[in-house]
């Protein structure tokens, strides 16, 4: 069986840390932010931490298990 290769979309999108969390960016901070608070507009900036069977499948597809 061949090596699985990494899907470099993902690998883009997701960053894992040293302990194995996968953090990605909000959706929505591109435009249309006329509309959105202040504070709205201030959780764009962080990185959140997704879980689960979501986070197993994307680990797996970035080439981490």
């Amino acid at each position: 069986m061949p090596k699985q290769k990494t899907k470099k979309s993902a690998a883009k999108r997701f960053r894992i840390t040293k302990n194995g969390k996968l953090l990605h960016f909000r959706t929505g901070r591109r435009h249309l932010k006329h509309s959105k608070t202040k504070s709205q507009k201030g959780k764009y900036k962080k990185t959140r931490e997704l879980k689960g069977r979501i986070a197993k499948k994307i680990k797996k597809v970035i080439g981490k298990r």
